[in-house]
């Protein structure tokens, strides 16, 4: 069975442009009919395309992605995939961001080594960052709530009919479900609602 070259593409979101990564699997020689790609997040490996790439690699196949990012999120993710194509599989990887993330060159046990160093000082290096900006975000957040800066959906604007609802539940003379009702609000809005105002 002859030697196959896919290649692989991954955007984070629907809206995002994955032509970039498209033009650098054509220079490299790749038909478009062996190209896989997937729009959604790397958080996990529930994504139908690099499942039928995995199932498709023979041993002596070749893998290419335009950089290690698009094989997973976190550290443990892109070594855990990068065992099972170049142990499990038996396939070598291209990495067209990271020459030296190539696996076709020096499959002896030193070449072998070096890639394996450097993926891993490489996934190290990006989940660190990730986690720093995580660290930044939530330290952001932090102190614009000390400046008073509110996050989260504007609260609901309560209708007129509210505050007479509201008395009229007081007194007992309605229910709380059935003024939510006439409001159209949901029942635990109401009784929130009421909270918020003193009663007489």
């Amino acid at each position: 069975m002859s030697q196959k070259t896919y290649g692989y593409i991954r955007v984070s979101t629907k809206d995002q442009n994955e032509d970039r990564q498209r033009i650098a699997m054509r220079e490299f020689g790749i038909l478009d009919r062996h190209v896989f790609m997937d729009k959604q997040s790397g958080k996990d490996f529930e994504r139908p395309g690099y499942k039928r790439l995995i199932k498709k690699l023979r041993p002596g196949d070749i893998l290419v992605t335009k950089s290690i990012d698009r094989l997973g999120r976190s550290y443990e993710e892109i070594l855990e995939q990068w065992r099972l194509i170049t142990k499990v599989k038996q396939a070598s990887i291209v990495v067209l961001d990271m020459p030296l993330l190539d696996t076709r060159q020096g499959r002896d046990l030193t070449g072998l080594l070096i890639a394996d160093i450097v993926l891993q000082l490489l996934s190290y290096v990006a989940q660190t960052e990730r986690e720093f900006i995580r660290q930044r975000q939530a330290e952001g957040i932090a102190a614009a709530k000390e400046r008073g800066v509110k996050f989260g959906r504007r609260p609901m604007e309560r209708p007129e009919e509210f505050h007479s609802l509201c008395e009229k539940w007081r007194n007992g003379q309605l229910s709380a479900r059935s003024a939510a009702a006439s409001l159209h609000i949901t029942h635990r809005t109401f009784l929130k609602w009421a909270a918020d105002i003193p009663s007489d």
